[in-house]
């Protein structure tokens, strides 16, 4: 009689090991994970993974021992993922989120616990974006202040590039995770995002249900790195991918420290060249792309220093093309959950206290940024919102002027354009006053603005506004100082142009004005008047 034992145990051992490597490449995607959260309805959240191909992957959601549905969908070829579809749920939590995947016998089980339902919104741009909450005013205060936003979730992308689109992300800083002075003070421009924080927790604070919070940035970096190759292709951006531009600015030494600490120390170091990476897309390659099948609420953005010097003229054209460009990606990746003009908003460049030049093209990128309309929404930036911050200025940051410490100040004014423009909410103003009427009193040497809000002047100076004065074919900018003033009405003196006035700016250099002293403001004094610059008719505009 012949021993089976042998034979057994070999079988056995085929068995395990098919049983093991059936089960290695099961997993969630990335950014699935314990904490998170899923955006609510009317969109569904995507669930989705990796497994084995031709698999069966069942996602269960469940509160307890209540099952609140489950979603059944296979691996496929050749992406080896597979990929769910929950249905719109309410604002709340936690949930468990289960994956089971089964291939023939076996079944392999994933879990995630403490899933909230609420608003996901990404957050990217460069270091203002980057900088943490242990850099701005009041740390300490704000650091201490998170036991009451439990429910404002975290998630922090690593510093990675590619020369081709991702599927998922290579490293994460920060898994999902719940606010602490430990998570949100992670030493400078580490971890998570100072401006995007805060605007989650003003929105938190208005809407009282989960906010889901996914920070992608980096520190001096183009918007070209940012932006997928279609996008720099309708721009007609030259691809000078390996080409390095200089830029005044600060050098994060970012792998100097290994301090888990908030103190850790930082090395300022003034006037130096562009930090981040420069070749084009590689960063919409590694940090947006492969997040595409997140569904989002909305995106806030806060870059254009470093394009100050680089391809300036373009960012008119690049800036709407890359959010039209983000906007489809994540409606396609999410199977049309994102909503496909999902709200974005964005920060006005702040001020730059320059030694060797008068003019780095500030006043330029703060225009561009509304695609030279001076104000969002607009026709070529629908369902947008600005902060502006050309008066949150800060000489004294230790980190350059370059990154103004007030950062609460900007994610509050960001937040009243969210609630204006992504939630809806009516009657909110959310943008300063912009002249709605331009009117040359030639014959008094006077031009008059009419404006679209009331308004409060703050600062009369000689220097805010200037006029375009023609002579012998040459124009030169003059300033034009305040006349007279009414609720909504400013009246400009014209009197030190000799020829004939063509235009009017304001507000038209890279440092504009002293903390919060701008000279025009809406009548709460919260929101300061965008600058702007305008052709004049002699019928008025």
């Amino acid at each position: 009689m012949v021993s089976l034992g042998p034979v057994f145990g070999i079988v056995l051992l085929i068995i395990a090991r098919v049983s093991r490597s059936a089960g290695i490449g099961f997993r969630f995607a990335s950014y699935i994970d314990n904490y998170m959260v899923l955006q609510k309805e009317p969109s569904g959240a995507v669930i989705w993974g990796f497994g084995t191909p031709g698999a069966t992957v069942t996602v269960t959601l469940c509160q307890g021992q209540e099952t609140i549905m489950k979603k059944v969908t296979s691996v496929k070829e050749p992406s080896n993922t597979w990929m769910v579809v929950l249905d719109p749920m309410k604002p709340g939590g936690p949930f468990e989120v289960m994956a089971q995947q089964t291939l023939g016998t076996m079944n392999f089980t994933l879990r995630v616990h403490d899933v909230l339902f609420g608003d996901v919104w990404l957050c990217s741009g460069q270091s203002n974006m980057q900088m943490t909450v242990s850099q701005i005013f009041n740390a300490s205060k704000e650091l201490s202040d998170t036991a009451a936003y439990q429910s404002v979730r975290i998630f922090s992308v690593s510093l990675t590039q590619s020369e081709e689109e991702l599927d998922d992300l290579t490293e994460v800083d920060l898994s999902w995770s719940k606010p602490t002075a430990g998570n949100l003070g992670h030493g400078n421009f580490t971890y998570m995002s100072a401006v995007c924080w805060l605007f989650g927790r003003y929105l938190y604070d208005t809407l009282q249900y989960p906010i889901g919070l996914v920070s992608s940035s980096w520190g001096g970096t183009y918007i070209e790195v940012w932006s997928s190759r279609r996008t720099l292709k309708a721009c007609g951006v030259p691809n000078t991918r390996d080409e390095r531009v200089g830029q005044p600015g600060i050098k994060p030494m970012r792998n100097e420290c290994n301090s888990e600490e908030s103190s850790c120390p930082f090395r300022v170091v003034p006037s130096v060249r562009v930090t981040g990476p420069t070749r084009h897309s590689v960063l919409w390659n590694a940090m947006i792309y492969p997040l595409q099948n997140m569904t989002l609420k909305g995106v806030v953005w806060y870059q254009g220093e470093s394009n100050a010097d680089y391809n300036r003229d373009l960012y008119t054209c690049m800036f709407p093309e890359l959010i039209e460009d983000w906007r489809q990606t994540f409606h396609y990746g999410s199977q049309g959950q994102t909503d496909r003009f999902f709200p974005f908003g964005f920060v006005q460049l702040s001020s730059y206290m320059l030694k060797n030049s008068s003019d780095y093209g500030f006043p330029e990128i703060r225009w561009h940024q509304t695609a030279d309309f001076g104000y969002v929404p607009n026709p070529k930036m629908p369902n947008t919102f600005m902060a502006v911050a050309i008066d949150l200025c800060d000489r004294d940051s230790p980190f350059g002027s370059i990154h103004p410490r007030d950062k609460q100040t900007v994610a509050y004014r960001l937040h009243l354009g969210a609630r204006a423009v992504a939630y809806g909410e009516k009657n909110l103003t959310f943008q300063g006053p912009l002249p709605k009427k331009i009117e040359l009193l030639a014959s008094n040497g006077l031009l008059n603005l009419v404006y679209d809000q009331e308004i409060q002047v703050q600062m009369q100076d000689n220097k805010t506004f200037e006029i375009s004065c023609c002579s012998d074919h040459q124009c030169k900018w003059l300033p034009a100082p305040v006349n007279t003033f009414s609720t909504q009405t400013l009246i400009l003196d014209l009197n030190a142009c000799l020829g004939t006035v063509v235009a009017v700016r304001y507000a038209w250099t890279t440092w504009p004005c002293e903390y919060k002293q701008c000279a025009v403001y809406h009548t709460s004094s919260i929101l300061p008047a965008p600058p702007f610059i305008a052709q004049i008719s002699h019928r008025g505009i």
